[in-house]
């Protein structure tokens, strides 16, 4: 395979930048320590800039929590998050009262739309032993038709995410599709509003796996899709024929069948894929919008409504330790266990 396939390739940093219809990807990988009785790290958080602690600290970040990790209340308009959480529970609470505790390969897709208000708070529910964590948030914008939608979450729970099992000359592939599809294995259902629910948009989320020495074949997608591959752990892997280092991003011909080959270690990816918008893209912190004027807008409908308000008892609310996963949506609890 000829490395004219690959476009660019790129070192990660945070969050990883993306391509158009997607805004940016932001990956969390934190080795939290057991938890206390508040579900925070039972250690000491001095020295920490706790509000904004943004940095790895004894292998962990607080980010804007103050006694658990996450995220506390924020809101949101004009795209989606895409949450994939592969190891570790996030507590989501939101301003529509909407909750959930989802993780351990679930996936939430949130429509933001018109304006939301949530919280993404990681409880630490094991007292006895460490919390190992990670996440991949995926900001997937939305057309102008659709940036005043209502604002919408649905799960992908991690049983119901179809995954590809491949074998190559004995070393196994594992891909997960969690939006489009990867030969002729189709995913769930995104949320209805999204860029992605037409597959005339060719959007595609996956992750793979590939055992050392693994072999898989990526299948072609359309000329006028963007697509990316993150490579975030492993020490090498072989991409059309190019040799790619740990930590980076490889932007590739999307009409192309591309060969990737694990290397010495098994390594782990994240493919984005899809047709780009092509339309203006105004950002201000968590609002996204097509002008400057629909920005001011955004920040004005905010301080006015607060998207809602907040109907829960704490910003960086949690749920009850016993409590497995689930979803709370529109009155109607869906339990996972």
């Amino acid at each position: 395979m000829s490395t004219s396939n690959i476009i660019s390739v790129q070192p990660l940093g945070f969050p990883w930048q993306t391509q158009d219809p997607f805004l940016f990807c932001a990956h969390h990988a934190d080795h939290y320590p057991k938890g206390n009785d508040k579900m925070g790290p039972a250690v000491s958080l001095a020295g920490r800039n706790l509000g904004q602690d943004f940095t790895i600290k004894d292998g962990f970040r607080m980010y804007h929590g103050k006694e658990v990790p996450g995220f506390p209340s924020h809101p949101h308009r004009g795209f989606e998050t895409v949450t994939i959480a592969t190891t570790g529970l996030v507590d989501h609470s939101d301003s529509l009262g909407g909750a959930g505790r989802f993780g351990d390969g679930d996936v939430q897709w949130m429509t933001a739309g018109k304006g939301v208000q949530h919280s993404e708070m990681f409880p630490l529910r094991d007292t006895e032993n460490d919390n190992p964590f990670e996440l991949f948030q995926i900001w997937l914008n939305l057309p102008r038709s659709k940036k005043m939608v209502e604002p919408h979450y649905k799960m992908l729970w991690h049983e119901d995410v179809p995954m590809v099992v491949e074998k190559n000359n004995g070393k196994t592939s594992k891909i997960r599709v969690v939006a489009g599809n990867f030969k002729d294995t189709k995913a769930l259902a995104p949320a209805p509003d999204s860029w992605a629910s037409d597959d005339k948009n060719h959007v595609s989320i996956w992750t793979l796996e590939l055992e050392a020495g693994a072999e898989v074949v990526l299948p072609p997608a359309s000329a006028e899709a963007n697509r990316t591959l993150y490579f975030y752990e492993g020490d090498e892997i072989e991409i059309a024929g190019s040799k790619i280092g740990h930590y980076h991003s490889v932007q590739v011909n999307p009409n192309a069948e591309l060969t990737l080959k694990a290397g010495s270690t098994s390594c782990y990816l994240l493919m984005l894929q899809g047709k780009p918008l092509k339309e203006p893209v105004a950002q201000y912190g968590p609002f996204v919008m097509n002008t400057q004027q629909e920005i001011q807008q955004a920040m004005m409908d905010y301080q006015r409504t607060q998207f809602g308000g907040w109907p829960w008892p704490r910003h960086d609310n949690v749920h009850p330790r016993e409590k497995g996963r689930f979803a709370f949506q529109n009155g109607k609890e869906e339990v996972r266990g």
